[in-house]
């Protein structure tokens, strides 16, 4: 009795630390990407070039002598074999950036000093938060120091972004392009999941499998038929090959609307009626009210794939419309060698889908959960 009881308060206290354990490892996974975008966004070009960088944005401190002490010193010093005393004169430096290197000190402590002179086998240093003492003699060599690093984010890479690209132009495109597009789905999915859901008539169950099987044709098949049909009628170059179809409805979309309409209890419908509601009306003031989960996500579905679609942009979209997808394409092709501004630039692109799903987060989840249930 006593060992199964003490099993059982081992089990209650273990589970919930593995269980936390491995949610913290796998978060920590999957965030790390992101985490390295982040990080490279901020680093400066310096950074890439130099050995032995971190991987967080760093600089390697140096620092900027301003005469603090005016007096000269005489070293000994080890040249080939002989010892000769130099003698440095501090106003020499003044205005030069010296290196911080980190030195072993004889109590065996490091510490960061700055770099006067460095010889073959002796260095000479001034402490960087002391320049005005004496300086410090260390025997060995400075080449065989390491650099210390400190965290230092680079921030005008984002500003280089915007004024590169022209940011508030490409978002204003993007949002247009997204929001735009966004009412053709409500419009057009509402009505055909609204209809799918609460109708009846010939033919309909036939007529969704039909409707769903749009979804396995490749985009690929309908790119030139597609493309002729709105040359043919003049639409290329303006928004109406992008925004018009969105008011015909979208499979994937009209599937999950269908499916949390068919949720509601068909005897609010019933109630509605016995007041004098006709169809349009029960659909506005019944349906819609209930199903604001299903519909939040499927505008966050929506605007994400309108905010990064890049090919219908990139084939009827003049250069001063293009949305900011096929601008940073561009941007990536002629600032390759720089990783820096690219991860600035994603960063910069990700950053309003990502708040639009945080504010969302419960109600979208929700209507993901619900639209799943078998009917």
């Amino acid at each position: 009795m006593y060992q199964r009881s003490f099993w059982t308060k081992f089990g209650r206290f273990f589970n919930p630390v593995v269980v936390t354990f491995i949610t913290i490892v796998f978060l920590a996974l999957f965030l790390m990407p992101f985490l390295y975008m982040i990080f490279t966004s901020l680093k400066s070009p310096n950074q890439f070039a130099a050995l032995g960088a971190p991987i967080w944005p760093a600089e390697q401190p140096t620092l900027v002598y301003n005469g603090e002490n005016t007096g000269s010193f005489t070293f000994q010093i080890t040249q080939g074999s002989r010892v000769n005393d130099i003698t440095i004169d501090m106003n020499d430096y003044t205005g030069k950036t010296l290196d911080i290197l980190t030195v072993p000190l004889p109590d065996g402590s490091t510490q960061d000093l700055a770099l006067v002179k460095g010889y073959a086998k002796e260095s000479i240093f001034i402490d960087p938060d002391h320049p005005e003492a004496d300086p410090i003699f260390w025997v060995g060599s400075y080449r065989s120091l390491d650099r210390p690093w400190k965290f230092s984010p680079t921030w005008e890479n984002y500003v280089e972004v915007w004024n590169t690209i022209d940011y508030p132009r490409l978002l204003g495109n993007t949002a247009f392009y997204a929001f735009s597009t966004t009412i053709g789905v409500w419009v057009s999915c509402i009505l055909v999941a609204y209809g799918f859901s609460r109708f009846q008539f010939p033919a309909r169950d036939f007529l969704f499998v039909v409707l769903l099987s749009t979804l396995f044709l490749p985009g690929a098949v309908t790119i030139i038929p597609t493309f002729t049909f709105f040359t043919k009628i003049g639409w290329v170059g303006t928004w109406l090959p992008l925004i018009v179809p969105a008011f015909f409805g979208n499979p994937y979309d009209i599937f999950l609307l269908r499916q949390y309409f068919m949720t509601l209890p068909r005897e609010l419908d019933e109630a509605a009626m016995i007041d004098g509601a006709g169809p349009f009306k029960v659909l506005w003031s019944v349906i819609i009210p209930q199903s604001y989960p299903a519909i939040l996500a499927v505008t966050i579905f929506h605007v994400v794939w309108a905010w990064n679609d890049y090919f219908g942009p990139l084939i009827y979209l003049g250069m001063e419309d293009q949305p900011i997808s096929v601008a940073l394409a561009r941007f990536n092709g002629i600032y390759g060698r720089q990783p820096q501004l690219i991860q600035a630039g994603s960063l910069m692109t990700l950053i309003f889908p990502l708040i639009l799903f945080l504010l969302a987060q419960r109600f979208f989840i929700q209507g993901i959960v619900i639209t799943g249930v078998e009917k």
